[in-house]
This record gives structure tokens, C-alpha cells and sequence, in this order.
């Protein structure tokens, strides 16, 4: 043993046998977060988040004292429980865990779909075992193989969550807490959790999430050393007015494909696109240019519209590494497919959230000392003294700018408050009776809400549910009250895609007159009779095909606008756009931005100071009154409605709201009666809007629940008045 061994307490804790294996791989010492981990995790009586970058030793640092542990403690069963949210990364883990455990009695144990019966059943049995297992498996072992989980689960020392902040303030996230809770039902104790987390901003949001009771300390171990190295540009670019719009932005559209085919060719990447249009459009696009310069393809889509049979050939091609691939996707690739690590990824416009962006920079330079490459691409309209002020503002650029700042600062998104999660829950609910073979009424409640990480779920909405589920024959209850899967409940929990908590966002086409103008991402319901600003023009909405998905439109007076794209699928934060106006506020140019997004960005700094926007925020246009709110899109959306309530005409893009012909003295006149008036209910607010079923088994809800899980997921009435107030101050 070296010197620097003999000096760290940590390592005279390990066991020999892991003693060995560390001294094997010439390490002279152990990394900070490793040497910290140990004593905690040795403990036995705590749960342990430790923090670091890619690369960052995390693996080890959880794995060794655990591993550690379960030689000393010998378990019966399954030792420790590995979840991981990506194939790739168990096959990952499982080399590396491997090649600890060669001189041991540990085997380790991948799960997921490649491994065979036989050696899954192995798994279950084998005594002192790791398991590693995405949520989606574990969740299918709870209703196929729940009989063998209590043995394999009786003696488990450690549950290891890997990529924890990929789960924080998802549905997925909340199925994974609910298989955790499950797990230690199934032992019938409390079994210490690790987290490994990239770097949050707030580690007590992570520690929180950990164990949703608090019920074991909690302790956090942050690495002091660097992280990895991350490559970040920014590109903008302009669609010109002289060729007409459509021209103009194909122009666009090309400059950036043939950037991306300069750039990508020759590597595997992964270029995030916003929407299945833009995926089709880019990746047709770059297809034929590589027929043009006659070279192979290497440039392939991936969406949810596109068949598992076309998803899964691309997937395996990027995976294999054999050819250079770039795939061009939608968030697909964003939710848990396994397809290895990328060069680079390219972001299309704003990205959905910063957590996101997060998430897609970290599909790259997974590698030890590869680095983590972002490009970011920005389109905006050509400059113009009548452009309406959204534009004028540059609100993608600056957007992009904002989260790339914010990712800088090691900030996340933390989860909305108070979601109810209605839809993971009825699947866990389901999945429950399932593994029992039927539940009492009131033990399901105890297991999943009142010892369980859904306690905001009370007992009154409970029943509620549960009627609702029994009226549409997804639940039935026998004589003596239990709870049974009815014949379409059956039906839902037999299929494949059941133990999925998560679905990819919904894209709903835009019809005007039999003709269909695009597709848009939708995060908010559809508003009956307000505005929509899409392919260059603005419309009023008529009414929603909920069967078809399709919004039908006719055009609405006020001339043409260009179209604006936003953030890709998803609810823009308040910090977001707090950052976006310090942004605006400063003079510093950002060193990621090339020539014309340092222009962009300048042209919006110019705009902001010229309407005066640091000091007020109500303007003046013609017969139109415009203010501007930088809040996030939930105070956003509520202020939207609350004026469509007051009989305003109003439509807004990001935070710039605009008054149809409302003077400044008639809007303070609305605001003031708003700001008088009580709060109103966003139940009420949201109860006629159409196309409010978002997550997975929302299809399952009545309109009450559903009102209630879409108003506290999208609204907030009182940021909502309080951003009001200030207008008027």
C-alpha cells in the first residue's frame, strides 16, 4: 500500500478485497468525494447525495464502500439496487463494476432487455448480488415477478440512483419515489439511498427528492474539483424580407443544414430540433446535400410520429459507433434511450428548460477527458422599425444566452410546486394492485399517499379516483371492498408501454380551411377564440379536434406578424426570464456569441433602452397598449387569462403581452378592477379550455381532476397579481 493510501482514513475503512482492486489500478489516492463518501456511506444509517461532474470518480465513490459493505454483511439477496435511467449506461456500470468485483464474491447483474430469462432469474437468486435496472424494469418486476421480490429484496444493504438530477420534478422522477418506496415495503425497513448527481445549483432539492419523508439524514458530498471542460457557440441567423417569407426562411434553414453537414460530418452528434416539422425539414435537408456532394448519409430523424422499427435502427446505428451517425430529434433522445455517448449536440433555437439543456450537453464528451461540446443555433426576423417589440427584443437570442448563463452558474429548474402527479399516480396505483393481486382500499391510500411520496394526495380526491377508475372499468372492487383491475385496466398494465411513467410532448397541426399550416408542441391548452401567432400571420382559433389533434384557425385582422417558436415544448422559468432581462441590463457581450448573435443581442439591448422598458413596463402603440412581464410562462399564461376574463382582446409571445385596441388608461382601468376583485379560481380559469390532458393517463381523469391537476401544473394566481401590481406601480 503507498504512502498516500496509508494517510487516508477512508481507505483503511474498505474492505481488502476492494483495497486491492483500488491498489491495482495504480491509483496514489483517492478523490475528494470518494474519500468523503466512504465514512457516510459505511454508516449504514443515512441516505448520501454525492455531487460531481462527468468523469468525476462519482461511480466509485458510491460503489466502493458499498460494495464494501455487502462483503462484509453478506446479504441473501440482491445487495444493492442500481437504477439507472439509460441502457447504455447500465452496460456502462456493469463493465466497470465488473472489473471491481472479478476477485469477489459479488456478482454484479445488468437488467433490461438484451439480458436473457435465464440470467435474470439468476439475478433474483443470487445472494450478495448488484442489480443494475433502469425504473421502467424494475417497475415491470413489481407486476410480473412481484412473488420472488420480497426474497430477493429481504436482506438489500444499499439503493443506488444514478444521474439523479435526470428525475428531479418529472413524472418519471415520481415513479422512481414510488418504486424506492415499494422497494422497502417489499423489505420491510428502511434501506440507505445514494444519489449521483451532476452539479445542482440547490442540493437540498436533490436530497429532498432522495427520500420524500426525510426520514433518514441526508448527507451531501460535493466535489471542490473542476468538472469537465464545456465548448459552447452561439450562431444567429437572419431571415431576410427580398425573396419573400417563405424563400427567407428556407435560406435560413439551409445556412444552418449547411453548417451542421460542415461540422457534424464524419462523428456521431445528436442536433435537437424543437418539433417533428423541424426535425423532417432539417434532416431532409441534410440528406440531400450528402446526395449532392455525393457522400454517404449520415443525417437521420428520430420522433415519436416515426415507427419503432425506423426509431430503433437509428438508435443502434449511433449506438454501435461503427458508422459516423447525426441524428436529428425531437426530446426522444432526451427520455432514457439508450444510445451511448455523442461528440456533440447541437440545440435548434431555445431549448425547452435549462434542466434540459443540461441533459442533452451531458450526452456529450462522456469520456474522460473529451469535452462536452454545445451548438446552438438562433434564427430571428431581419430588422426593421415596424417589427412588432417581441421581435425587436430578439427574445431567442437572448433566451438562449439567459440558459447558457444560468447553466454556467450551475442552476436548475427545482419542480413545480404542489403538482399533483395524477397521472404517474394512477399508474402506480394500478401497478400496486397488480403486484398484490388485488389492495384494500385504505392500505393502497397508506402505501402510496400516506407513507408514500403522493401525501398531497388526500383521502377525499382519492375516492374520487377511484370512482372515476371504476365507472370507466379500470378498476372494479370485489364484496369485501378490494380492489381489482377491471378488463381495461387489465388491458392497460398487460401492455408494453405500461411501465413507462413519462410521454413525449404533444404536437397538435394547425388547419386553416382544409389546409393544415404546420405543426406547434403544445405545453398550454388550447383557448378557444384567442390569438395564435404561426406562419407568419396571426389567427384566431375557432375551435380543437381533440380525436384529430388539430387546432382549426381563421385569419385575424391586424396584419402579418412573423412567427415566433419559443422554447421548444416547455414552461420557460422565472429565473429564466429574470436572467434574460439582466441580460438586456448589462453591456457585456457573451464570448460564446459569433458576429451576428453578439449583433442580435445588441439590437435588443438598443430596444430595451429606447422604449424605456428598465423603468416601465406598459407602452404605447397607435390604438394598441403593449407591457411586458418578465415572469416565467405558468405567471404568463395566468395573466393571459385572467385578462381574456376581463373581456380584453390579447394575445402575447414570451413575456410581451399586447392590448388590441385598449389605451393605457383603460387597461390600468381592467388591471385595477382585477387587483380589486377576489383571486380567481384556476380551476375556473382553466375549466373551459380544450386540450388539457398532457401527461400519459390524464385520458383516465374526469374534468374535475383533470382541472385540478392542470390548473396547479400550469397556473399561479398569486404571481399572477403580484406581476399586475407591479405594472401599475
Amino acid at each position: 500500500m503507498s504512502s498516500q493510501h496509508s494517510e487516508s482514513r477512508g481507505f483503511t475503512l474498505l474492505h481488502p478485497s476492494i483495497q486491492r482492486w483500488i491498489w491495482k489500478q495504480g491509483w496514489t489516492s483517492l478523490r475528494d468525494i470518494q474519500e468523503q463518501a466512504i465514512g457516510s456511506i459505511l454508516d449504514c444509517n443515512r441516505d448520501v447525495i454525492i455531487s460531481a461532474s462527468t468523469a468525476g470518480g462519482k461511480t466509485e465513490a458510491a460503489f466502493l464502500p458499498a460494495i464494501s459493505d455487502v462483503l462484509r454483511a453478506e446479504p441473501e439477496g440482491v445487495g444493492i439496487l442500481g437504477i439507472i435511467p439509460l441502457k447504455a449506461l447500465i452496460n456502462d456500470q456493469f463493465q466497470r463494476m465488473e472489473g471491481v468485483t472479478r476477485n469477489t464474491d459479488v456478482p454484479v447483474f445488468a437488467w433490461h432487455g438484451d439480458i436473457s430469462t435465464s440470467r435474470k432469474g439468476k439475478a433474483l437468486s443470487t445472494p450478495s448480488s448488484i442489480l443494475l435496472i433502469t425504473p421502467e424494469s424494475l417497475e415491470a418486476l413489481f407486476v410480473r415477478r412481484h412473488a420472488e421480490l420480497r426474497k430477493a429484496f429481504r436482506s438489500l444493504r444499499r439503493i443506488v440512483v444514478d444521474e439523479l438530477h435526470a428525475f428531479i420534478g418529472t413524472e418519471r422522477g415520481m415513479q422512481l419515489q414510488s418504486l424506492m418506496h415499494r422497494v422497502e415495503m417489499a423489505a420491510g425497513r428502511k434501506i440507505p439511498r445514494i444519489g449521483l448527481s451532476a452539479t445542482l445549483g440547490d442540493m437540498s432539492m436533490a436530497s429532498d427528492f432522495l427520500r420524500h419523508d426525510g426520514s433518514l439524514p441526508c448527507d451531501i458530498i460535493e466535489s471542490k474539483t473542476g468538472g469537465r471542460e464545456l465548448k459552447v457557440q452561439v450562431r444567429g441567423y437572419v431571415e431576410t424580407k427580398s425573396n419573400g417569407p417563405d424563400h427567407n426562411e428556407q435560406s435560413v434553414w439551409q445556412a444552418i443544414g449547411s453548417h451542421l453537414f460542415t461540422t457534424l460530418r464524419g462523428s456521431n452528434n445528436l442536433a435537437f430540433a424543437n418539433s417533428r416539422q423541424n426535425v423532417e425539414l432539417l434532416s431532409d435537408m441534410l440528406r440531400r446535400t450528402s446526395e449532392a456532394t455525393r457522400v454517404p448519409n449520415e443525417f437521420f430523424p428520430h420522433h415519436g410520429s416515426l415507427s419503432k422499427e425506423i426509431r430503433e435502427e437509428t438508435e443502434e446505428r449511433l449506438k454501435k459507433h461503427s458508422l459516423p451517425t447525426s441524428v436529428v430529434c425531437t426530446n426522444t433522445l432526451e427520455l432514457g434511450i439508450d444510445i451511448g455517448s455523442v461528440k456533440s449536440v447541437a440545440q435548434i433555437g431555445p431549448p425547452p428548460s435549462v434542466a434540459s439543456l443540461c441533459q442533452r450537453i451531458g450526452r456529450s464528451g462522456r469520456k474522460e477527458g473529451d469535452p462536452a461540446i454545445l451548438r446552438a443555433y438562433v434564427r430571428e426576423a431581419e430588422w426593421d422599425a415596424e417589427l412588432p417589440l417581441f421581435h425587436k427584443l430578439r427574445l431567442r437570442t437572448v433566451q438562449v444566452v439567459a440558459m447558457i448563463q444560468l447553466l454556467a452558474q450551475g442552476w436548475n429548474e427545482p419542480p413545480l410546486p404542489n403538482r399533483l402527479h395524477l397521472s404517474t399516480f394512477i399508474q402506480q396505483l394500478l401497478s400496486s394492485i397488480s403486484q398484490h393481486g388485488g389492495m384494500n382500499p385504505a392500505a393502497a391510500w397508506s402505501a402510496l399517499c400516506g407513507t408514500g411520496p403522493f401525501a398531497h394526495i388526500d383521502t377525499d380526491v382519492f375516492k374520487h379516483l377511484l370512482t372515476v377508475l371504476g365507472a370507466k372499468d379500470i378498476l372494479l372492487q370485489a364484496g369485501d371492498g378490494t380492489l381489482l383491475l377491471g378488463e381495461k385496466g387489465e388491458r392497460i398494465v398487460e401492455h408494453y408501454t405500461f411501465y413507462a411513467a413519462f410521454t413525449s410532448p404533444e404536437e397538435v397541426s394547425i388547419v386553416t380551411e382544409g389546409k393544415t399550416l404546420g405543426t406547434l408542441t403544445t405545453v398550454y391548452p388550447i383557448v378557444p377564440d384567442s390569438f395564435l401567432i404561426f406562419a407568419g400571420r396571426r389567427w384566431i382559433i375557432k375551435s380543437y379536434d381533440e380525436e384529430r389533434k388539430q387546432v382549426l384557425v381563421s385569419p385575424a385582422t391586424g396584419g402579418e406578424l412573423p412567427k415566433f417558436d419559443g422554447s421548444g415544448g416547455s414552461f420557460v422559468h422565472d429565473r429564466v426570464r429574470e436572467e434574460m432581462r439582466n441580460c438586456l441590463e448589462t453591456t457585456a457581450l457573451p464570448p460564446f456569441l459569433d458576429k451576428q448573435g453578439q449583433e442580435l443581442l445588441a439590437q435588443a439591448r438598443k430596444t430595451y433602452a429606447e422604449v424605456g422598458l428598465k423603468h416601465k413596463g406598459v407602452l404605447t402603440k397607435g390604438t394598441d397598449t403593449t407591457f411586458v412581464v418578465w415572469k416565467g410562462d405558468r405567471i404568463c399564461f395566468t395573466i393571459f387569462l385572467m385578462l381574456l376574463k376581463s373581456r380584453l382582446s390579447v394575445d402575447y409571445v414570451g413575456p410581451v403581452f399586447t392590448a388590441h385596441k385598449v389605451s393605457p388608461a383603460d387597461f390600468n382601468e381592467a388591471i385595477g378592477t382585477i387587483l380589486k376583485s377576489p383571486p380567481p379560481d384556476p380551476m375556473v380559469l382553466i375549466h373551459t379550455l380544450k386540450g388539457k390532458e398532457k401527461e400519459k393517463f390524464d385520458y383516465l381523469l374526469d374534468d374535475g381532476l383533470l382541472d385540478a391537476a392542470c390548473s396547479v401544473g400550469i397556473l399561479d394566481v398569486e404571481g399572477a397579481i403580484n406581476a399586475l401590481s407591479h405594472l401599475r406601480d
